[in-house]
This record gives C-alpha cells, sequence and structure tokens, in this order.
C-alpha cells in the first residue's frame, strides 16, 4: 500500500470534475497483480484513515489520470509530418511504403519500443493501437507493452485487396491469424486484442463477414477501424458495397458494431449514422490533428450531443501530429470553436476544459468500455496516472499561477502544454522515472 499527496483531478459518475487543491490518493495491490485505487479525496479528510502508509508528498503537483488515446497506428511513428494532398496519396506515398518493414520482426520491435517510449513521455497509459497486416507487428508491440506493465489494446490490420504487396494480406489467412493472435494475447495481464479490419475498401465481403463472425465469437475483444474519414474515400466504399445505406453501415451489416466498438474519424456522418452509433453502442475516435493535417473535415461535436453517441480523443499518429494529449485537446477545442458550413453556417461549440480532459480520460474509458477500469481516480480504478507540472515551462507557470477556477487552471494547461508538464508517469501503482 502507497499514498501520494498532491492536488488531486477526477471525475465523478456524469463526468463532472473533482478537484482537491491538497489530495490524497492512495494505492493497493488489487486482483490480478493490478494496483488499484482505495481511496481519493481532500488530505485532510483522508490522512487520518491511513496513518501507517507510507506518503509521497509533490507539492505544487497535479495527480490525473493518465490519458487513453482511442486511435493511433504504431507503425506509422515515423511518417508523422509527411505531406500529402489528402488521405488517399498519404497512404499510397508513405503509409504502406512504411507498413511493408513490419514484416521484419527486428524492426517492429524496434519501432514498438520507440513508440512506447513517446506514449509515456506524453502521459498517455491506455492506447487503442492498429499495428500492420503482419503477425510479427502485433507481436512485438503485446511484447513491449507487456514488458512495461502497460495497458494496451490493439490488432492486426485486414487488408485483403486494394493494397499493394507487402501489406496485402490473404483473407482465409488473415481470419486465422487473429484468431490464432486473440488467443495468445487477449486478456494476458493488461492487454486486450481489438479485432482491426483497415477501411471497409480495403476488405472483401468475406474478409469483412469472417471478421463480424470473429467479434460473435469473441464478444469482449474490441473492433477498430475507420469511416467517414474524407469524401473520396467515401464514394469508394459505397460504389464497393452498394447494398449498404451508408458507408457506416457497411461494418453493422457485417456484424461489426457493437459495445466495444471503435470507429475513427465519423466526420461525415447523416443523423441516421448517428443515430445507428448510438443504438449500437459504438463509439467514435475523435482525431483533430489529423483531420486538419490531411484536410478531411471536422468531427461535428454539437451534432454528438444532439444525436448522442460514445466518443473520445485520438492522436491518430501518423496522419495525427503530436502523440501529445495536450495537442490533441487544443487542437478539439479549435475544432469544436469552427463554424460549419453549408446553406446555413451554424456556429462552433465552446468545449470546456473540463469536457476536454474529460474526453481524453473517463470519456474515452467509457467509450472503450473501460469505465471503472482506467481514465479516472476514483476507488477501484486502475493506479495508472501522471504527475503534472504546472509550472514546467516559464509562461506555463505564469498562468497557472494567476488561474482563478479549476476551468482556467486546465485550459492553462491544454493551450501551453506539452510533454515538459508530465513530470512523471505512475503505470500499475510503479512510479516511472523520464
Amino acid at each position: 500500500m502507497q499514498a501520494w499527496r498532491a492536488s488531486l483531478l477526477r471525475f465523478d459518475d456524469q463526468g463532472h470534475a473533482l478537484f482537491d487543491r491538497d489530495g490524497l490518493l492512495v494505492t493497493s495491490p488489487g486482483a490480478d497483480g493490478r494496483q488499484v485505487v482505495l481511496a481519493a479525496g481532500d488530505h485532510a479528510a483522508l490522512a487520518s484513515a491511513w496513518p501507517d502508509v507510507p506518503v509521497t508528498h509533490l507539492p505544487g503537483r497535479i495527480l490525473a489520470p493518465g490519458f487513453i488515446d482511442t486511435h493511433v497506428h504504431y507503425p506509422q511513428t515515423e511518417i508523422i509530418g509527411s505531406p500529402a494532398e489528402g488521405l488517399l496519396p498519404w497512404l499510397e506515398h508513405y503509409t504502406f511504403p512504411h507498413e511493408a518493414r513490419f514484416a521484419d520482426p527486428a524492426h517492429a520491435a524496434e519501432v514498438a519500443a520507440f513508440f512506447c517510449d513517446e506514449l509515456m513521455r506524453h502521459g498517455v497509459t491506455t492506447p487503442l493501437t492498429f499495428c500492420t497486416s503482419h503477425p510479427a507487428s502485433v507481436d512485438a508491440l503485446f511484447t513491449e507493452a507487456e514488458r512495461r506493465g502497460l495497458r494496451l489494446i490493439a490488432g492486426k490490420v485486414l487488408q485483403d485487396r486494394h493494397s499493394p504487396d507487402g501489406v496485402r494480406d490473404e483473407t482465409e489467412q488473415s481470419l486465422v491469424d487473429t484468431e490464432a493472435l486473440i488467443r495468445r494475447w487477449h486478456g494476458q495481464g493488461r492487454l486486450g486484442y481489438a479485432i482491426t479490419p483497415r477501411f471497409a475498401p480495403s476488405c472483401s465481403e468475406a474478409q469483412l463477414r469472417g471478421a463480424g463472425e470473429l467479434a460473435a465469437r469473441y464478444p469482449d475483444v474490441w473492433i477498430q477501424s475507420h469511416v467517414a474519414e474524407n469524401q473520396d474515400e467515401i464514394a469508394w466504399a459505397r460504389a464497393l458495397f452498394p447494398d449498404s445505406r451508408s458507408y457506416l453501415a457497411i461494418y453493422n451489416d457485417h456484424g461489426l458494431m457493437r459495445e466495444r466498438a471503435m470507429y475513427a474519424h465519423c466526420i461525415h456522418f447523416t443523423d441516421d449514422d448517428r443515430a445507428l452509433m448510438r443504438d449500437t453502442h459504438t463509439a467514435a475516435a475523435v482525431c483533430p490533428t489529423s483531420n486538419l493535417f490531411l484536410g478531411s473535415g471536422f468531427f461535428d461535436f454539437a451534432a454528438a450531443e444532439r444525436v448522442p453517441f460514445a466518443h473520445g480523443l485520438a492522436s491518430d499518429v501518423g496522419g495525427g501530429t503530436s502523440f501529445s494529449p495536450f495537442v490533441t485537446m487544443r487542437a478539439a477545442y479549435f475544432v469544436g470553436r469552427t463554424p460549419t458550413t453549408g446553406l446555413h453556417t451554424k456556429p462552433g461549440v465552446s468545449l470546456a476544459p473540463e469536457r476536454l480532459w474529460w474526453l481524453h480520460t473517463a470519456g474515452a474509458a467509457h467509450a472503450l468500455g473501460l469505465d471503472g477500469v482506467v481514465g479516472n481516480l476514483q476507488p477501484g480504478c486502475e493506479a495508472d496516472f501522471v504527475v503534472l507540472d504546472p509550472a514546467a515551462t516559464p509562461l506555463l507557470a505564469r498562468r497557472t499561477r494567476e488561474a482563478e477556477s479549476l476551468a482556467e487552471l486546465l485550459f492553462a494547461l491544454i493551450v501551453l502544454g506539452d510533454d515538459r508538464a508530465v513530470a512523471q508517469m505512475v503505470i500499475n501503482g510503479t512510479p516511472l522515472s523520464r
């Protein structure tokens, strides 16, 4: 059993932020080797109940839930910032050639280690991750995450058509490999598997149907893919699957929409699509930096509240431009504020700092079906958290010193923060040096 004393940020069941200026966080060993939060709250109210527990005192620091990245591509780490005219040219010129290299286990292992370093340097404690079509890429990432005790969800990409040599897989073998990887890794420690069709145009009817059958056979695994990111991609998907009502409906028609299913982007949606997300308990990974970088469009936060469905924030590295949750939250704020265009221009929405933070922590956990497990510092949650330094840079220190509310403090961190604000990571109760 151990305890930390510092300012403490967490969320209640309604997503409201709770903040203790002088807080106490007590953790204890739980089941299966997990460290869990035993108590969290005001230090003066809790300290007497834990007189013999050693306390790490961190004055001036903030303990906050570890960030959750709901959509990231570890094989694309090295192509961040690669210029292209849009999504499809970017895939052709950069993504597929780089991903072909992951057939080599040594290359996959080296990138997996660097990828995990970057996640942890930026305060990300739970990523939902695309690998490549090569089983070796999955084994490399899970092996690295297991070594570090990191909670991670990942899967082998399925893409048996409209893909170049080196990344295209074979339909039946891809499904056999996926099931073998589920059996090898899912539920191993804090690891989880995600069935991963790259996107509908890259998958044949048979491959999507087989993925849906696996999803039914293993209901506790995750599903991840892309949808409605780019207008050219949408037209392509609709031409390939003319019997489906919409691009999104392609996945539903193949048994790939349910709880623990996460679809990246979800930009060009109708209300019928939003209702389908809501009714199937499927979630969206909102990727503001990649959408801005590739010129794909903007996620409609107001519409996602009008026809409510679960969503969380994501870096989408390497289309996304940073591993940093601060950069992602900042971009989400800008996207939310941007007026929509069309016959009638609608004003943007101003996402509250507490809401942005929730979408990258407890709200993202909710979207992944991991409520009460990660993304929060309430009793029973796993002890994954970040120690934030609100004075990490001179300008940040000056601004946070003047903050008169929690909203001002969090917004200053969102606008001015970067990896320097992450003073320390605690993974499963173990402090890690930077």
